[in-house]
């Protein structure tokens, strides 16, 4: 959960009134966050840098709370959305209504997008804040914002890259395109010296903040760059912006530009920073439209401030909760958590209409109202209930029959190992002699590394990669797992599904064919018990799978030849790719068809 950090007493003049560390606690309790901690600039200072008590630190002695929030109020992220919730939901404020200034289409400002942005990061979200007054905690507060929405929504610039400018020293309008990164020249933020974009992603690479961003553009062919009318350089999302359009604090107008590779969050984004500061415009919580005019021509105007409607049945909103309240109280309960509603019906029902600002785009669904009645309501208040119905949790019948099977397979000798899901793609099919043809296996989006680039189709790799790191024990090495593996299956919702498999593996200076075929004997034994699994007097039959030697593997099927398994000698060429020297047997059977 984000924490946010801010001066106790700033706070307490945004509120209207001090409060008792006590009575901010309950406060904080009441509206849903938390008071995590409560420090001073020089503690703070004095951690991070590791001195003694004793040790003298800079910073003041100002009083620091620090206040957790939860993940998707991103509202909440910074001082002045903190305590605008606060007076709202104590009812010393109205919910404010964000305003778009009225400009002429014409005089308006734009952002022309060229294509080959499209390679790269295709979206841009633009808007102005005019008259604003920055002191230097409005200021640092103004950049915080920008670093918390980074770290959370944006998924440290991956998704969104937030850059914000002195309009007052730029032209407009502006162009965002994507160009060789040869082509870039500029001087970056705190920086005196003209770089060119590809030197500059060297000069950055001992830089502890910025280096972990290289990633994102570095090994593109064009680099993402915003320029104003006279090509001066904004900014180079979603690294650094330029030093010619820092903000200070006696900059007035504020440009703001978010570019994304997500146009949902890019909005979010820009709605939040705007939301936020525009209370210190001069015309307060009145925000200037830029024109975004696309490649192929088509325009939008940003930001959208509107609100969008929910209608939602009263019984939907307090029946889960729990609670008797009547419409009048519904509504004012959500009045306190910046939600304005009204009353209106439905074929005879009682129904509430929602309007929902901007600045929650945490509200989604109809359980999102009920959260809110409930968090203005007082979770402390809602009376407590019998449960109408009494159930005892249980295990689900697949763990249940897993164990089983763990356990007899243990008791004919076997180690049991645990290995992970993920594995490399040359494991999971190259170095089994299998070929990828695209209907298996589940690919990682950007793995981190490449042992991690699929999700195991087969538990064979896994067992063959395990034995290989423990060679050196005493033969013969038997090992045994229980676990799923995962393929595409288009007939589900993620478009995959998982399959509880038993795979085990023999190793010694022979084969040990008979050894693994005595262990599936025994297992087809115990499930023949059920009336549902049925084999027939033989129930091998000859396969031809790549990972086994010839004529030394089969298929396991039931009686009605559905095949529920694989057996055989593993391929002298498979034991070389792992490193084995001694001949193995492995089987997989499907545990899942055996219920």
């Amino acid at each position: 959960m984000p924490t946010v950090s801010v001066g106790r007493d700033r706070l307490f003049a945004a509120l209207g009134r001090v409060y008792t560390q006590d009575e901010f606690e309950a406060l904080c309790f009441d509206f849903g966050i938390e008071l995590d901690d409560v420090t001073t600039e020089k503690a703070i200072i004095r951690k991070e840098k590791h001195l003694e008590e004793d040790v003298e630190a800079d910073g003041d002695d100002e009083v620091i709370y620090k206040i957790e929030v939860a993940a998707n109020r991103y509202d909440l992220l910074c001082l002045e959305g903190i305590a605008r919730s606060l007076r709202i939901f104590t009812g010393s404020e109205a919910t404010p209504i964000f305003k778009i200034a009225s400009i002429p289409r014409g005089s308006m400002l734009q952002m022309h997008v060229r294509s080959q942005t499209s390679q790269i990061r295709p979206y841009v979200v633009c808007a102005v804040l005019r008259g604003v007054t920055f002191d230097e905690v409005r200021y640092n507060s103004f950049i915080d914002l920008q670093d918390k929405l980074h770290q959370n929504i944006c998924r440290k610039r991956t998704l969104v890259a937030i850059g914000t400018h002195d309009l007052d020293t730029l032209q407009g309008p502006f162009t965002y395109e994507a160009l060789p990164p040869q082509e870039i020249n500029f001087i970056p933020l705190k920086q005196e010296q003209n770089f060119r974009a590809d030197a500059l992603m060297d000069f950055y690479r001992s830089d502890m903040k910025l280096k972990k961003f290289l990633h994102i553009i570095e090994n593109s062919p064009v680099y993402p760059v915003i320029h104003d009318s006279n090509r001066t350089v904004l900014s180079l999302p979603p690294i650094i912006n330029g030093a010619h359009s820092a903000i200070t604090l006696k900059t007035r107008n504020v440009f703001i530009e978010c570019t994304a590779t997500d146009l949902t969050k890019a909005n979010i984004v820009l709605n939040t920073m705007v939301a936020m500061f525009s209370e210190y415009c001069e015309n307060k919580f009145e925000v200037e439209p830029v024109e975004v005019v696309s490649y192929d021509g088509s325009t939008a105007i940003y930001p959208d401030l509107s609100c969008y409607k929910m209608e939602v049945p009263l019984s939907d909103i307090v029946g889960p909760i729990g609670i008797s309240v009547d419409e009048t109280q519904v509504i004012s309960l959500l009045n306190k958590m910046q939600l304005q509603a009204r009353l209106c019906s439905s074929n005879g029902e009682p129904c509430i209409s929602v309007s929902v600002p901007p600045t929650r785009s945490d509200v989604l669904h109809a359980r999102d109202l009920t959260e809110d009645v409930a968090i203005a309501y007082g979770y402390n208040n809602v009376p407590k209930s019998k449960p109408k119905s009494m159930t005892i949790g249980g295990r689900q019948p697949l763990n249940r029959f897993s164990d089983k099977i763990r356990a007899e397979v243990a008791r004919a000798g076997y180690m049991e190992v645990l290995t992970f899901v993920l594995t490399s793609h040359e494991e999971n099919f190259d170095m089994l002699n299998r070929t990828d043809d695209g209907n298996k296996a589940v690919i990682i989006a950007n793995p981190r590394t490449s042992e991690f680039e699929v999700v195991r189709s087969s538990l064979m790799s896994c067992l063959l990669k395990t034995l290989k790191h423990n060679i050196d024990h005493p033969r013969p090495i038997k090992i045994f797992e229980v676990g799923d593996v995962v393929s595409l299956d288009a007939s589900r919702d993620v478009g995959a599904s998982n399959n509880r498999r038993l795979a085990a593996l023999y190793c010694n200076s022979n084969s040990g064919f008979e050894e693994i075929m005595g262990l599936v004997d025994r297992i087809v034994k115990i499930v023949t018990h059920s009336p549902c699994v049925k084999f027939g007097q033989t129930y091998y039959v000859p396969s031809s799978e790549p990972e086994f030697f010839t004529k030394r593997q089969c298929k396991i099927v039931k009686s009605d030849g559905k095949q529920v398994g694989y057996l055989g000698i593993v391929h002298a060429e498979v034991l070389r790719k792992f490193g084995i020297p001694d001949p193995c047997t492995f089987v997989e059977i499907d545990i899942e068809a055996l219920l």
